[in-house]
């Protein structure tokens, strides 16, 4: 016996002319009305009956929302309804933002990241959002728009609780802004999933690293971790061990095991806390390992 898919609930389709029609429709009805970009996680959602907005708002078409922009002074900014493969082909995205590149190669399959948007895996304010880390190291910020014009968060202000962002009733997310890395910067991003096909992380931690003359070491890292805590957090302890003093191996070790002491995992059906969190500490020494590495070789 085959068994039917289950419907997706009865919705209404909104397509507006405007950033103001769509913060006005979102603030006169925030329990019933959604933006809609991929749908990806929405429709799942939707499906499941976790949520069941009667009016999806499509704002994939206005201005800016699907654009790259690189300037080598403001940095990189990527409209909230740019898709996954398309950050990942972006020449200019690979050249001067690998890491980017390789967070959001990372996001579910191939055929899904045609679809997943950047905004979408950003607002959902996963734990596990893929995205999240890198964008708290690199110092995005996003840029906010509702019924009184645009506003910039921080990315490291975003992310509130499980699912629970800092947009306002009536604010869409329209653009995220990161600036121009540090000058020789290296980064990397490992995720462990329990398979390879983009499956939702287990624990993740990205980080980056560039010389810097006013930290002891003469380098500075930043490191955030996803899936460990109620939000993506960095790992701001781990990052001031590896500040103190030359990086050698047992610095690294150490900077592991305080990212380790600073993540709150739970059990759920993917993995136990307690896995995650050695979990942590591998990842880190592991991304910090060929991140040194990199600052060292240089080019």
């Amino acid at each position: 016996m085959i068994l039917p898919l289950p419907e997706l609930p009865n919705f209404d389709y909104l397509r507006p002319k405007s950033y103001q029609q769509v913060s006005e429709l979102l603030h006169q009805q925030p329990e019933d009305a959604r933006p809609f970009m991929g749908g990806t996680d929405l429709f799942v959602q939707m499906r499941d009956r976790t949520v069941a907005p009667k009016i999806l708002i499509d704002v994939k078409h206005l201005p800016g929302m699907t654009s790259i922009e690189y300037d080598h002074f403001i940095g990189l900014r990527l409209g909230a309804a740019v898709n996954m493969n398309a950050v990942t082909k972006h020449p200019e995205v690979i050249k001067y933002f690998p890491l980017i590149v390789e967070a959001a190669n990372s996001v579910a399959s191939y055929q899904l990241r045609n679809r997943a948007t950047i905004g979408g895996n950003i607002c959902n304010a996963s734990p596990a959002a893929d995205m999240a880390p890198t964008l708290l190291i690199l110092d995005a910020n996003l840029i906010v728009v509702g019924l009184n014009g645009e506003r910039v968060t921080p990315a490291n202000d975003f992310f509130l609780a499980p699912g629970v962002n800092a947009l306002e009733p009536g604010e869409l997310l329209k653009r995220i802004e990161i600036p121009t890395p540090p000058q020789s910067w290296k980064g990397k991003y490992l995720k462990l999933g329990r398979n390879a096909a983009g499956d939702l992380a287990i624990a993740g931690v990205a980080v980056i690293g560039f010389p810097d003359r006013t930290s002891e070491s003469g380098y500075r890292f930043r490191i955030a971790l996803s899936s460990v805590a109620p939000t993506p957090i960095r790992a701001f302890k781990a990052e001031e061990v590896l500040s103190r003093g030359p990086i050698t191996g047992e610095r690294i070790e150490a900077a592991a095991i305080a990212a380790q002491d600073t993540c709150q995992p739970i059990d759920d059906v993917r993995a136990s806390g307690n896995y995650r969190k050695e979990m942590v500490k591998v990842l880190t020494r592991r991304a910090l390992g060929e991140v040194w590495a990199a600052v060292q070789k240089g080019g």
